[in-house]
């Protein structure tokens, strides 16, 4: 069975009610490929709220956990707290290179060491997703090419390979980050390799849908 498309909207700190119904109509109206697991990351405060209004067919993140389940840790909010709400999926890091460290041929040193750093510390990879997210394309308006994603996502699931083990190499999705957008999802989905998307800006817009159906 092949890995299925995942697209990621992470809302960042964005949103009022007002506007977060918004985007609940038109993930609604859609509409979505079935065929693709679609989830939001929602501000903390909105969790809740917009966990009662979201489709079926969309499923809701937390942006942000502590490593502990309970403490004297202000402001933070543990994995037992959000899987106690009923949350399950949370953003708890990105992998990638800066402008500087590519131009230096250092990107799969880059890569491979934060990998490695994530790895050491799962237990189970069944519900990880790995977001590809070159520092340089974060919120500038450049991204990789389609090439140049898919030749990242390829060397890290035979990291993956030669480090974990072929199962989750080849289960595990491994999804690009980096100003996408309905204009260039389509041909980074061709590539074999890139298992879906963690959108950002573009996840606030009617344009997501394009996002998610940019396999169709």
């Amino acid at each position: 069975m092949g890995r299925k498309f995942f697209v990621g909207g992470n809302w960042k700190m964005n949103g009022t009610k007002s506007e977060i119904d918004g985007i609940v109509a038109f993930l609604k109206s859609g509409p979505l490929d079935a065929n693709v697991e679609v989830v939001v990351g929602v501000p903390s405060i909105y969790l809740t709220y917009v966990k009662s209004i979201l489709p079926d067919n969309v499923s809701i993140a937390g942006q942000n956990t502590y490593k502990v389940a309970k403490g004297a840790f202000t402001g933070e909010i543990s994995p037992a707290m959000l899987s106690d709400n009923g949350i399950p999926w949370v953003v708890i890091a990105c992998i990638g290179e800066k402008l500087e460290e590519r131009e230096a041929g250092k990107t799969e040193e880059v890569v491979f060491r934060q990998t490695k750093a994530i790895a050491d510390k799962i237990k189970s990879w069944d519900n990880v997703v790995v977001a590809y997210e070159p520092v340089w394309a974060i919120g500038t308006g450049k991204t990789a090419t389609p090439q140049q994603a898919q030749e990242v996502h390829e060397k890290l699931r035979d990291w993956f390979s030669k480090n974990v083990n072929q199962t989750v190499a080849e289960t595990v999705r491994i999804i690009y980050g980096g100003s996408v957008t309905a204009g260039n999802a389509k041909d980074l989905a061709k590539e074999k390799d890139i298992d879906g998307f963690l959108v950002g800006g573009a996840s606030l817009k009617p344009d997501f849908v394009q996002i998610v159906n940019a396999k169709q």
